[in-house]
């Protein structure tokens, strides 16, 4: 027995704007009898201020289904379809006070019906069956393409096979795309990684570099300094060599070599990149 809470099943058993709006201005259909799921939602909007007046689901599925469909439109209803537009399947799960992990592709599907149905509005009213964006198919047993499970990665910050398969239903069959899964896993996330990986001195902007030194400089070099009078200004930045000129009492100080490669250079290798090297401007 699953764990719903008590939304859920106030919206399973007794769902809102059960069936078809006549005449509708945005028609969006998901899934199909064969993979157990399908939905299809309809919207009517007001053409001068485009906000969304009435929204009616038909569905077949689950009790997760029922909920997601039901509570998906009164989410919409009074919103204009820019601001449905931005309705993701996190939110519709929110909204319920949380799915199952194995019924997230349940508000997924909710997601993929408005975004259907606002396609139909814009291109005057034609039912929209929504589509996978690629052409490859990863899991033939219930047609999730790459690209769907890509943006359900993306989307929800998936790290497992298994979380996937929760939201797409891809690898809920035969299992056979289990490891194409797993690779799409690996090169998103590792991607993910990659860009959020702070940047290395040499990927930096000229700016960037500045900055970072001038960071150094004023946290780790200048207090030291201070302290006997003196105190060093970033002059110039050419590939690794840093230019600096010391001021006040280490302008003229006979240790002011020492200075410049045991103390700034030091602390520019330790904090901003080992290759830099300090001249004295």
């Amino acid at each position: 027995m699953w764990d719903y809470t008590e939304k859920v099943m106030d919206h399973f058993k007794n769902p809102r704007n059960v069936g078809a709006i006549p005449n509708a201005d945005g028609t969006g259909q998901v899934g199909s009898l064969v993979c157990g799921d399908a939905l299809k939602l309809t919207i009517k909007v007001n053409k001068d201020t485009d906000v969304i007046e009435d929204a009616k689901f038909e569905t077949f599925g689950c009790a997760s289904a029922i909920a997601s469909s039901s509570i998906l439109t009164e989410m919409v209803k009074g919103k204009t379809i820019a601001e449905a537009s931005k309705i993701t399947n996190q939110d519709i799960a929110d909204a319920l006070g949380t799915l199952p992990a194995e019924k997230m592709h349940c508000s997924v599907m909710g997601m993929e019906a408005l975004e259907a149905a606002v396609k139909s509005y814009r291109q005057g009213g034609k039912a929209v069956v929504f589509e996978q964006q690629s052409e490859k198919i990863v899991c033939h047993c219930f047609n999730v393409s790459e690209e769907t499970i890509i943006k359900a990665i993306r989307a929800n910050h998936l790290k497992t096979v298994d979380d996937v398969t929760h939201f797409t239903k891809a690898g809920g069959g035969c299992g056979r795309c289990k490891g194409e899964i797993q690779k799409i896993l690996d090169k998103v996330n590792g991607a993910n990684e990659t860009s959020n990986a702070p940047k290395t001195f040499a990927q930096m902007t000229l700016v960037e570099k500045i900055r970072k030194i001038e960071q150094v400089l004023e946290s780790d070099v200048r207090p030291m300094l201070n302290m006997d009078g003196g105190s060093a200004e970033l002059v110039d930045v050419n590939g690794t060599v840093v230019k600096v000129r010391l001021v006040g009492m280490c302008s003229g100080c006979a240790g002011a070599a020492g200075t410049l490669k045991h103390v700034i250079e030091k602390a520019l290798q330790e904090k901003v990149d080992p290759s830099l090297t300090v001249e004295q401007a």
